[in-house]
Parts: C-alpha cells; sequence; structure tokens
C-alpha cells in the first residue's frame, strides 16, 4: 500500500451492540468520527443507541433477523453515508463472507482481510498457515478425517487421552475428550453432529490432550505495509464450558524468555496471511511450559482492556488507524509492560446452577469506582437484560502496579459492584480472587472442576455474615458476646439472619 492511499473515516457504523459498541463508540468520538448505531427492535433503548450520532433499526430480536444480515448493515451505512464498519466482536466480525461484501460495496471494514478471515476461520487452514513458519503444534492430525477406522488408527498413533476437534469450530462446540480407545467411535460420531448442526461443516481432526493446559494468547497488530508487532499476552485459564470468564495480563507464570518467543511465534502465525489489524493468537501452555498453536482470532477480543492497561494502547483507535490506510506508529521496542490488569466478564448467570443464563430486569446496578477500576458496560438500572444475546451484563477490569495489587483491587471492585434482580458471576469472581490456586498462579483451565462448588459461595457467603456479626457486636457494644465463639455470635445476630434472606 502507497503513504499515499490514506482514507479519511468520518463516519462509522458500529455493527454491534452492548458494551462492545459503547466502547468502540467512545474511541470514535475522541477521532472526531461520527458514529451510527444499528439495533434490533429488543434494543431499542440501548445505551449504544442513545450514545450514537444516528441509529438505524435493522430488524427484530433474533439476531439472524438483524445483527447478522449483512446486507442490512450495508443498507444502513448506505442510508446514513457511513464510510466504514466496525464488527466489534461476535456476530459478523469473523465473516469472511461479510468482509467481501464491505469491500464489494465500497466500504472499509475495521479489520482483516477476507483471505485473511478465511484461512484463520477453519482451524486446519489456519494450523497449514503455521506450520510455514515452524509454528509449534500439539501432536495430531493436519487434515479433517471424516473414516472413523482411519481416526482411531490416527488417535491410537497419537496416543490417548486424544481431543476430537471441529475444524470449523469455536465455544466448546464439536469437542471431545477421549481417554479409552473403546469409547472413541461414539464420542467421534457425536462430535461430527454437533459440528454440522452449530457450524454445517462437519469435519474434525485430533489432537493430543494436554491434561494440565494454560490458556495463552498473544494480542498482535498488524498495518498495511507488512509492520506487524505484538502486545504481550494474556492469561485465559479461568473459564467455565470452555469459555473464559477471568482474564489477565502479563501472565503469573511466563518467563521473560518465553514470552519473547511466544511473542515472535504469533507475529509469524500473523505474517503467514499478511495480517492486518487488531487479532489475537491463541496457544496452550503445557506443565512443562512448552507452548503449542491452538487457533487465531481474527478480531478484537472481548478482554482487550486488559492489554489496553498494561501498554498504554488504545486498540480501538490502532484498528481504526490501520484501516485508514495509517503505519504503525510505534515498533516492538517501543512496548513495554507496566502493571498488571485483571477482567471480570460479569454475566447474568446462576454459577450455583451450572451458570445457566438469567434472565431478568436490573433493579439495583450500581458500578464500583476509584483508582484502578474501568467498567465496560451496556446497562443501566432498571433495563431488562434480553433472552436474545450473550448474557455478559459488563466487564469488570482492575489495574495495579503489580499482580497482588490488581486482585485486591478487584476484590474491592466486586464487593461494590450493586447488581439485583439477576444471579450473577460476581461472588464467582470473588470466589477466584481469593482462592490460593489462583493467588499464587498454580492453576489452568480446570480451575472451574477442580476447585468451585456451588457450595463455596454459600460457605463464602456465611463466613463473611460471621465476620460482621462480631464487628456488629462490638461496635454496638454488646460485650457479654464479644468474647464468645464467632458462630453464637452469629446465631444470636439479627444482622446475620437478615443478611442470609437476601
Amino acid at each position: 500500500m502507497s503513504e499515499n492511499s490514506k482514507t479519511q473515516i468520518s463516519k462509522l457504523l458500529v455493527a454491534n451492540r452492548g458494551e462492545i459498541a459503547l466502547r468502540i463508540m467512545r474511541s470514535a468520538k475522541e477521532m472526531g468520527i461520527k458514529t451510527v448505531a444499528v439495533f434490533s427492535e429488543a434494543d431499542r433503548n440501548a445505551l449504544h443507541v442513545r450514545y450514537a450520532d444516528e441509529a438505524i433499526c435493522i430488524g427484530p430480536a433474533p439476531s439472524n433477523q438483524s445483527y447478522l444480515v449483512g446486507e442490512k448493515i450495508i443498507a444502513a451505512c448506505k442510508q446514513t453515508g457511513a464510510e466504514a464498519i466496525h464488527p466489534g466482536y461476535g456476530f459478523l466480525s469473523e465473516n469472511a463472507g461479510f468482509a467481501q461484501m464491505v469491500a464489494d460495496a465500497g466500504l472499509i471494514l475495521v479489520g482483516p482481510s477476507p483471505r485473511a478471515m478465511e484461512i484463520m476461520g477453519n482451524k486446519l487452514s489456519a494450523k497449514a498457515a503455521a506450520l510455514k513458519y515452524n509454528i509449534p503444534m500439539v501432536p495430531g492430525t493436519e487434515e479433517a478425517i471424516k473414516d472413523v477406522n482411519e481416526a482411531k488408527g490416527r488417535a491410537i498413533e497419537v496416543g490417548f487421552p486424544i481431543l476430537i476437534k471441529a475444524a470449523a469450530g469455536g465455544g466448546g462446540k464439536g469437542m471431545r475428550i477421549v481417554e479409552r480407545v473403546d469409547d472413541f467411535e461414539e464420542q467421534m460420531q457425536l462430535a461430527v453432529s454437533e459440528a454440522t448442526s452449530a457450524f454445517g461443516d462437519g469435519s474434525v481432526f485430533i489432537e493430543r490432550y494436554v491434561t494440565s493446559p494454560r490458556h495463552i494468547e498473544i494480542q498482535v497488530l498488524g498495518d498495511n505495509f507488512g509492520n506487524i508487532v505484538h502486545l504481550f499476552e494474556r492469561e485465559c485459564s479461568v473459564q467455565r464450558r470452555h469459555q473464559k470468564v477471568v482474564e489477565e495480563a502479563p501472565s503469573a507464570i511466563l518467563t521473560a524468555e518465553i514470552r519473547a518467543e511466544m511473542g515472535k511465534c504469533a507475529v509469524d502465525v500473523a505474517r503467514s496471511v499478511n495480517y492486518t489489524g487488531a487479532g489475537t493468537v491463541e496457544f496452550i501452555l503445557d506443565e512443562n511450559l512448552d507452548f503449542f498453536f491452538l487457533e487465531m482470532n481474527t478480531r478484537l477480543q472481548v478482554e482487550h482492556p486488559v492489554t489496553e492497561l498494561i501498554t498504554g494502547i488504545d486498540l480501538v483507535k490502532e484498528q481504526i488507524k490501520i484501516a485508514s490506510g495509517e503505519k504503525l506508529s510505534f515498533t516492538q521496542e517501543d512496548l513495554k509492560i507496566s502493571g498488571h490488569a485483571i477482567e471480570l466478564r460479569v454475566y447474568a448467570e446462576d454459577p450455583n446452577n451450572n451458570f445457566l443464563p438469567d434472565i431478568g430486569t436490573l433493579q439495583t446496578y450500581k458500578t464500583p469506582k476509584g483508582n484502578g477500576v474501568r467498567v465496560d458496560d451496556g446497562f443501566e438500572q432498571g433495563m431488562e437484560i434480553p433472552i436474545y444475546y450473550d448474557p455478559m451484563i459488563a466487564k469488570l477490569i482492575t489495574y495495579g502496579k503489580d499482580r497482588e495489587e490488581a486482585i485486591n483491587r478487584m476484590i474491592r471492585a466486586i464487593e461494590e459492584y450493586e447488581i439485583t434482580g439477576i444471579e450473577t458471576t460476581l461472588d464467582f469472581g470473588k470466589f477466584v480472587m481469593q482462592h490460593e490456586a489462583f493467588k499464587t498462579g498454580d492453576f489452568d483451565t480446570h480451575f472451574v472442576g477442580k476447585y468451585f462448588k456451588p457450595e463455596s459461595l454459600k460457605a463464602q457467603d456465611e463466613t463473611e455474615a460471621l465476620i460482621a456479626a462480631v464487628i456488629a457486636a462490638r461496635i454496638f457494644g454488646n460485650y457479654s458476646v464479644v468474647n464468645q465463639p464467632v458462630e453464637t455470635i452469629a446465631q444470636t445476630s439479627n444482622w446475620r439472619k437478615n443478611r442470609l434472606k437476601y
């Protein structure tokens, strides 16, 4: 690309909703760019609709009739005169067909090329691209396998336990762990069936199952002039249903040498498809600190704020600058890690009921404040959580000079966050922050399965009530009970009785 081929973006359409739509619009506003919101009928009163300079209704509540209809997004651009589209994450953000549709309409997509999306959107073609640069891979197959007998033979060669994965998959769909050869055929059929249902593609492949994996991802940025940098790692190992709940940057266990090696590999993966814009290269790290390429996400990640806080780089602004044809204004040598950041995804889910979504009305909604606290959200008190979309209410992010301070700030922020009317993951987040395995950094993607039980939150709640009962007794001069055992005080404390009603 020539340096003279810059395109001034004066109006940006954000093809998304909720917190990410607001977050993008705020950076655009700081850049002097007008914004256009699109919304479904369910989101007519949403905050991103009110914040934007213009807003266009694109259909009924179901996303397949609104946010996932590319033609409606393009038509909204034409109607409002928006030159560019930012897809955020989810919805059409990694859809190569939509990316091509945007290009064919003469519009700018704030994201990578359709080709890069297509290659990295399939785990097998992504692996093939990464292999050109000798990126470490988990032992397994490098092509799709449909014949059960052939697949079983390859699985025996790789060695059990093995992982059957959908080539077009994500979010844990079309994925099966197989411990024994006797279970292989049934599990493969289930994986193929699920992959076909979820993605319209039943292709699966096999990998050795890493028994104690950590999920580490590297943020990359590439411009249209061949410059690609990485912005260090994020640790995303605390997950439920193969989806992240807690993320942090930097990782508590990476050495400077491993960080540099992973960063180089991530840049090489991006280079293999001439990547432009913001993207994330995902790896798994085993108990020996050996890392292996998993996949590349060709979009802005949900957890991008932790990277922004430790680097001082606004990733959305960089995406827009790159899409406008600007060169990266910094080099790898300019980037440094400063401090530590942690993000908790605040979901409308019930941790006591297998993290099932819990829709309803936000009867109380008050966000935490103070130094080192950031809340990216798209709701306010009195609003309903729609049943049609992802149940994430907000992202709670804390920053500190080191990991300990970031953890302590997260605990404080969780305690200040007031949400009633629905169940949320706030108490679960506090459980994680206070758990010894997390505090010491000695955990993996099995954290929830190993350590969390619904009773954990009840015990945590009762412990806090006991302590409060003691404090209350002392404050109000009930000296007859001050020296009694904590349990005895709690039993007679009206504070505890009332506290546990709610």
